[in-house]
């Protein structure tokens, strides 16, 4: 129930707040609706007097003796229940009516922030790549040849690079022969970077900044890390960079979906959510085309052409996006403010930890996460290890994120949500599995069953990031998903070590891609159906649609037993 300061406080934050000139007539209804739901949650309920009670129940007792059927035992008390508060969702949906033009355009321009995202992931792909090489001098004739011999077995100066070795950091600071380990430190850095960052900074969207405040820190503080990262002098300066990348990244996706979502209505919520996930792709197809442009260029050219565009769309994004409005008026709410603030991460799983229902749904959905995220992220990174073109490959594997998203709107649109995730999984495992049952000459179908399996996941992980979405309610809902993020992030962590590890036995890379995700989407099963549900706004408010839920349940398994067995003794007469 709010208070008259916390209506005040959230006014004067709504009426505050930067909106554009087309949509600030769309948006000045907020202030009206926090008074509606002070108004509705502050009347008391009605009480009746004891003369209305004995007259009523004089009345009862004369129709009880009409009829054999007790009254109902809610018809018997003396104090009528107190009117349902309405949920945000409904008062949003009711008073600020229908999702308009300029609502819809600001909220696909947020969700293009997943472009910026999708470069900063798949990046190293290209910048640390091992590239081609070739025998020079008198070994060319001999026993020296890119298929049989390996480089670091090769005396110095009986081979070459086949571009300028500051195309890549494995060519330009000698990596090739320094081992896994090293080789995939800064792409394990990255994720760790990731891993870190929405630890530590989940709950603030919820809490203290916001969504658009955390969205773009987040913006600001990955682009100014990659335009360091293209001053780096070592690959240790450059693992350290990665991972601040990698930090400052972490909430972007998290934000960019929660708050573009909660821009628009329930009706345009799956279309934003898709629209999201094109701008992801738009952002990986635009890495092999940019690569290939800048193919005899120092790799250091990649990050300052994927930073300086990201901090201009920040800027733009600072003067023309608005906060999310739901936010704004949950965080006007005494006891989801005390529910979301101030406590991290840690405070969030505390509060599921006292209620077993919400922790088993973050468990299942985090042991979910950790198998997709694994082949996620690790199947471009691997792309490499399939002999084929590296820019090809990477085109391929990026164009195959848009018709998932595609398939995932229509997934979502027909079929239920778990299902959908647990077939998809186990797509995605058969065809990484194939991958290493189909000879290495056979190229083309290596190929294709690497973008089949790959094709599999993007769809199962658009999918669960929307089930994440709807699984937890707006208190909680941000600090939910990142989780669900750092749970996939932590699959991309061990990625890289073990790609490395399958250049020389490929059942490192996808084999173990395929079981991770094979197992781990089986967990899926334990979730609750979302599908066609409104999404709550507090832990109470999901409580007790948990119960009723059940009782409704319960109430028709009852209902089942009872004709049951008034078949059973029809039988028996």
């Amino acid at each position: 129930m709010f208070d008259v300061e916390d209506l005040v406080s959230m006014n004067k934050n709504v009426s505050s707040a930067s909106y554009p000139t087309g949509a600030q007539n769309h948006w000045n209804h907020l202030p009206r609706i926090s008074i509606y739901i002070w108004i509705v949650s502050s009347q008391p309920a009605s009480p009746r007097t004891e003369e209305d009670a004995d007259t009523q129940s004089g009345h009862r007792q004369q129709s009880s003796r009409r009829t054999t059927r007790p009254p109902p035992r809610s018809l018997t008390s003396h104090k009528s229940k107190p009117a349902k508060q309405p949920s945000i969702d409904e008062v949003i949906e009711t008073y600020i009516g229908a999702t308009g033009a300029m609502q819809l355009l600001t909220a696909v321009m947020v969700a293009f922030a997943w472009a910026f995202d999708a470069q900063q992931v798949f990046i190293s792909v290209f910048t640390d790549a091992e590239p081609p090489w070739h025998c020079v001098g008198s070994s060319a004739n001999s026993s020296c040849s890119p298929a049989t011999a390996s480089p670091c077995t090769l005396p110095p100066g009986a081979w070459t690079w086949d571009r300028p070795a500051e195309t890549s950091v494995v060519s330009e600071w000698a990596l090739k022969c320094a081992g896994p380990a090293l080789i995939s430190l800064p792409a394990s850095s990255f994720f760790a970077g990731c891993l870190a960052g929405g630890f530590l900074l989940t709950t603030l969207a919820d809490s203290l900044l916001g969504r658009k405040k955390m969205l773009l820190v987040s913006l600001v503080t990955t682009s100014i890390a990659s335009v360091l990262t293209a001053l780096a002098p070592n690959v240790w300066a450059y693992s350290a960079l990665r991972f601040v990348a990698g930090f400052g990244r972490s909430m972007i996706g998290t934000c960019t979906l929660v708050l573009s979502t909660e821009l628009v209505g329930k009706r345009w919520r799956d279309m934003v959510s898709v629209a999201a996930f094109v701008c992801f792709t738009v952002g990986f197809a635009s890495l092999p085309a940019l690569a290939y442009a800048l193919r005899e260029a120092s790799w250091r050219s990649m990050y300052l052409w994927t930073s300086v565009p990201c901090l201009c769309y920040a800027f733009l994004l600072y003067f023309l996006a608005q906060e999310s409005p739901r936010w704004l008026l949950v965080h006007g709410r005494k006891k989801d403010a005390g529910a979301t603030g101030g406590g991290g991460v840690f405070s969030t799983i505390q509060t599921m930890w006292e209620r077993p229902w919400a922790l088993r749904r973050l468990t299942a959905i985090m042991v979910a996460g950790f198998g997709i995220g694994m082949v996620y992220f690790g199947m471009p990174l691997s792309v490499g290890n399939l002999g084929s073109n590296l820019y090809l490959s990477v085109t391929y594997n990026a164009l195959a994120e848009l018709p998932s998203a595609m398939l995932s709107w229509l997934l979502m649109a027909r079929f239920n949500r778990r299902s959908s995730v647990v077939a998809l999984a186990v797509t995605a495992a058969a065809c990484s599995l194939a991958c290493v049952a189909i000879p290495e000459n056979a190229t083309a179908a290596r190929m294709a069953a690497e973008l089949l399996s790959f094709f599999a996941t993007c769809t199962a992980y658009d999918i669960i990031l929307i089930y994440s979405i709807e699984l937890f309610p707006t208190s909680v809902r941000n600090s939910a998903v990142g989780l669900l993020r750092q749970a996939m992030v932590l699959g991309g962590v061990a990625a890289p070590v073990l790609i490395a590890f399958g250049r020389e036995w490929s059942f490192w890379s996808f084999g173990v891609f395929g079981l991770a995700i094979g197992c781990s989407g089986l967990f899926a099963t334990c979730l609750p159906e979302t599908k066609g549900t409104t999404m709550s706004d507090t832990m109470e408010e999901e409580e007790e649609r948990n119960r009723a839920a059940f009782s409704s349940c319960a109430g028709t398994a009852a209902a089942k037993n009872e004709d049951n067995d008034l078949v059973e003794l029809r039988t028996f007469t």
